[in-house]
């Protein structure tokens, strides 16, 4: 009952946006960018905190005197691990990979992404959360990072667009093209052509980047960091086929495809799998 509601609410939304996209175009646009790019959840607060974050260190980041960056270390040795979640989630997600890396005695850095936990802002894009992990890059010089799902997208954006090599990375549930997000979005409120092309251009403009560039496998093809991309063949998030787009395009990586672990990707022996690869 509660996914025919949801159903209906979305349909119901596209509806309502494609009659104003008639006589409003420019509010209509920005109606639809608005339930594309704000959360409806993954936001945290300071006297609420789950535990594993209230027991880390916190240090928060500035990022062009707009944003505070929220970041959470577990210390350790000098060895650095960068974890990067994903869409309306926040770093409370690691909590049992945490458990597992923390035995390599390295230290830990978690980074909540714009407008998720306890980071600023309303809207999120990978560009932003890119400039994020380079602030956190800038700061604590990780050598490894690990992104799930939309996060693992900004760690491929990330690793084409700024000046820092990871020496490892890894990539847990991730999808390729931002094309298929934008058109997964546009089917599931019916969206019309008039909203499709008015995000084609704002992309654009905005990001200097195409929605055909704007992919992982695009950002990773000439990358020579080792690395493991891991991806359930039952998620119906994001689909097994984007991982093995990155895959074929990311060669130093190798490709590890899971069941039943659908798109959270919680399970104890694949994060053994992930400290052996860091240990290794």
């Amino acid at each position: 009952m509660q996914k025919i509601n949801q159903f209906i609410a979305a349909k119901g939304i596209g509806l309502y946006i494609n009659l104003l996209s008639y006589v409003f175009p420019k509010r209509a646009f920005e109606v639809a960018y608005h339930f594309f790019s704000v959360p409806r959840k993954g936001k945290l607060y300071p006297n609420n905190l789950p535990n594993l974050l209230l027991n880390a260190e916190k240090i928060k980041l500035s990022y062009n005197g707009q944003f505070d960056i929220q970041t959470y270390i577990w210390k350790g040795n000098d060895d650095v691990v960068l974890l990067v979640h994903g869409w309306e989630s926040n770093s409370n997600r690691w909590g049992k990979l945490l458990e597992i890396l923390l035995k390599t005695g390295k230290t830990i850095i978690a980074i909540d992404a714009p407008a998720h936990g306890l980071s600023s802002g309303e809207e999120f894009n990978v560009p932003t959360y890119g400039e994020f992990i380079n602030q956190a890059v800038l700061k604590f010089n990780p050598k490894i990072a690990i992104g799930h799902s939309i996060g693992g997208n900004t760690l491929a954006y990330f690793q084409s667009h700024f000046n820092h090599n990871f020496e490892k990375m890894i990539l847990i549930g991730t999808p390729s093209d931002f094309k298929v997000i934008l058109n997964n979005y546009f089917s599931l409120l019916g969206l019309n052509t008039r909203i499709y092309n008015s995000f084609i251009h704002y992309i654009k403009k905005r990001f200097d980047i195409t929605i055909e560039d704007f992919s992982a496998s695009n950002f990773l093809k000439t990358t020579i960091i080792p690395g493991i991309i891991v991806h359930d063949i039952d998620d119906n998030i994001v689909l097994h086929k984007e991982g093995k787009k990155i895959a074929k395009s990311w060669k130093t990586a190798e490709f590890i495809t899971t069941k039943g672990l659908g798109h959270r990707m919680h399970d104890e022996y694949l994060y053994q799998s992930i400290l052996t690869f860091i240990e290794t």
